[in-house]
């Protein structure tokens, strides 16, 4: 691709050294950005309580921060690569905890979605930036895997820590949470001014791509909101209206792409293998677990009358298991591709959803194999997928993978969880399965472009470290 060899040329210098303040800053500012994203989901009943938000609009409680993600990931991968990773993670930091503080004080289902929608934008940079900034630090082969799968635990981290946090400080109040995440994320972005080395940036950068962003945002709203809409009846017009609208706005963003001079993500790199099981890992991650996990302590609390404590508990089991899982995959990739980790990962989140089946209403002791297996499955997504998405792509377009991967990540889970709320109305266990089917979709598909998928480079060494 001439246009990506061109850009090498004028790519960011990578910082020279400090890869171990590099990898923490990152990795903490990350866990973070996820705990802030999770800890809705132990608020969710209390918050819909305050603000009087009917059960129909209950989705958008817990997708305000998806969309934001999945619309603004790409946009800030590209403002990575073409301004400075440091520059951009730094400012998502300080926006992501000026914007959570912000939301702590939230009057309505409004305000609350505005504000989690622009934490969602400002995380965006965190996660872009951060894997840009562990791809320059740390060079190809087991450096790097090393650091990827550190900062996928401290994905897992987050998830897990999230809920407790949101669990312990609901006793009092629940946007307590908010206030304490936003002020972790202000000293995060303070540690990292002093700590990350400074680069250089292109003098002439290109401008964002605002077209594209504004379709893809428009295309995602529509989605979701017939997702939203559906648990009231599928076939209903407005549903179809607005997913033929989703349809066409995709469509749209892809021609927007395709004609762009700087767009958000290079449409030609979806015909390279590594690049497009990356995606669509990433995408059946969103839909299949995170979707699911994501509406899991609010169903322990109605189903099985949890209290929100208690629901962290068994949520961190699952997050927490994920992010042990996490720490050792690193141990895998020297006998599994970063795309047949995914292929494992996906048939174990599936079997261990399947042993939930008719669990969820209680007695807990009955989930706890369930949510140990798919939070081993778990783990190893977590992974696997940004030790893909940064090897799947050129390193001077690392930034742009990683918000491709993490785009299709987040538009997998707000359409998850809108889908899930969705199913949960005719029983959970519905849910589960669709989970369970979604999961070994993934799985298939990538084990299939895994065929195509360059070995380790472990093995391609062809020696034991």
């Amino acid at each position: 691709m001439p246009q990506l060899a061109a850009a090498a040329h004028s790519a960011p210098t990578a910082p020279a050294g400090r890869p171990r303040a590099t990898l923490a800053v990152t990795a903490a500012a990350t866990a973070v950005a996820l705990m802030n994203y999770t800890a809705p989901m132990l608020t969710l009943p209390d918050m819909a309580a305050a603000f009087g938000t009917p059960a129909s609009a209950r989705a958008w409680l817990l997708n305000g921060t998806p969309l934001g993600l999945a619309v603004l990931l790409l946009v800030a991968g590209s403002l990575a690569d073409a301004h400075g990773r440091r520059r951009v993670f730094l400012l998502g930091t300080l926006t992501l905890g000026l914007t959570t503080a912000l939301g702590a004080f939230a009057g309505s289902t409004v305000t609350f979605t505005l504000a989690r929608i622009a934490q969602g934008a400002a995380s965006a940079a965190v996660l872009a930036g951060s894997l840009g900034l562990l791809a320059q630090a740390y060079p190809a082969g087991r450096d790097r895997i090393r650091a990827t799968g550190i900062w996928g635990a401290s994905v897992s981290g987050g998830i897990a820590l999230g809920p407790l946090l949101a669990g312990a400080l609901s006793l009092a109040d629940w946007r307590l949470a908010y206030a304490v995440l936003g002020a972790a994320a202000l000293v995060t972005a303070a540690v990292g001014t002093r700590s990350l080395a400074r680069e250089e940036r292109l003098p002439a950068a290109p401008r964002p791509d605002v077209a594209g962003a504004v379709a893809l945002g428009l295309a995602l709203t529509a989605l979701l909101t017939a997702l939203t809409l559906g648990r009231d009846g599928w076939l209903r017009l407005p549903v179809l209206l607005l997913l033929l609208a989703s349809a066409a706005l995709t469509a749209l963003f892809a021609a927007v792409e395709h004609r762009g001079r700087a767009p958000m993500i290079d449409l030609a790199l979806l015909r390279r293998p590594p690049f497009l099981a990356s995606t669509l890992g990433a995408l059946f991650t969103g839909l299949a677990v995170i979707g699911l996990f994501s509406v899991v302590p609010a169903l322990l609390q109605g189903g099985a009358g949890m209290s929100p404590l208690g629901a962290a508990a068994l949520f961190l089991l699952w997050s927490g298991t994920a992010f042990l899982a996490a720490l050792q995959a690193r141990r895998l990739a020297g006998r599994l591709s970063a795309a047949h980790q995914l292929a494992l990962g996906f048939v174990l989140s599936a079997a261990g959803v399947l042993a939930l089946l008719g669990a969820l209403d209680g007695p807990w002791p009955r989930l706890l194999p369930g949510l140990v297996v798919a939070g081993a499955g778990s783990g190893l997504l977590n992974a696997a997928l940004p030790r893909l998405a940064v090897d799947s792509v050129p390193p001077e377009r690392a930034a742009m993978g990683s918000g491709a991967n993490n785009t299709a990540r987040y538009i997998g889970s707000s359409a998850g969880v809108a889908l899930t709320l969705a199913l949960v109305t005719t029983g959970p266990d519905t849910a589960l399965l669709v989970s369970a089917a979604l999961a070994l979709t993934g799985g298939a598909l990538t084990l299939a472009l895994g065929r195509s998928t360059p070995a380790s480079p472990r093995r391609r060494a062809g020696r034991r470290w």
